[in-house]
């Protein structure tokens, strides 16, 4: 099984539901019932297309996993020196926190109701993610444009700095999407050592 489903009204209305619930109780506060009111259908009209609720938190965390990986890999190929690269993908990261911060929430932050299985999968993304941040930093330190102790320390400083942008971060707030991707390329920047 894949976690990903043909795409259909239903299926897309669910998933939605399920996002918002799980970002405002928890997937532990959130019963099949409150996603199947939220997504306007009955329990048992849920379950033709997910089978648990584990299944739906599988769905989106692998589809957003998926989705952050491939758009910072296409970042990553934009940029020609570690620095272009590292700017780039701080920018990719940082928006799908910020523009997507309740999908984000929930799928930087329910890992753990994951079956081992399903858990075991999405984290092989999760390395995937930082393998990419990880070669952008060594990649600069080799070509001496960043100035790091420590390539991993240095690669786990910044995608923890990333995601915790979908903790904090609300659209409704004194900042803005875009200072807030800035703020975070120019901070990851710093991070890296560059002009130091």
């Amino acid at each position: 099984m894949t976690g990903e489903h043909p795409p259909s009204p239903s299926s897309d209305r669910l998933l939605a539901a399920a996002t918002e619930a799980f970002a405002e109780r928890g997937f532990h506060g959130t019963t099949t019932r409150d996603i199947a009111a939220r997504a306007g259908m009955s329990a048992t009209a849920m379950y033709v297309h997910h089978r648990s609720k584990e299944e739906l938190l599988y769905a989106i965390s692998l589809s957003g996993h998926r989705r952050v990986l491939t758009s910072i890999q296409e970042a990553s190929a934009r940029g020609i020196s570690p620095t272009e690269r590292l700017a780039d993908v701080a920018c990719a990261f940082g928006a799908w926190h910020a523009e997507g911060t309740v999908r984000a929430r929930v799928v930087n932050y329910e890992l753990d109701s994951l079956s081992p299985e399903h858990r075991e999968e999405v984290m092989r993304l999760r390395e995937g993610i930082d393998r990419v941040f990880r070669s952008i930093v060594a990649a600069g330190v080799a070509a001496s444009e960043f100035d790091v102790p420590d390539v991993s320390m240095t690669t786990v400083s910044i995608v923890s700095l990333g995601l915790d942008i979908s903790r904090w971060y609300r659209p409704d707030g004194g900042w803005s999407t875009e200072q807030v991707i800035t703020h975070y390329r120019d901070t990851v920047l710093r991070i890296a050592g560059v002009g130091r």
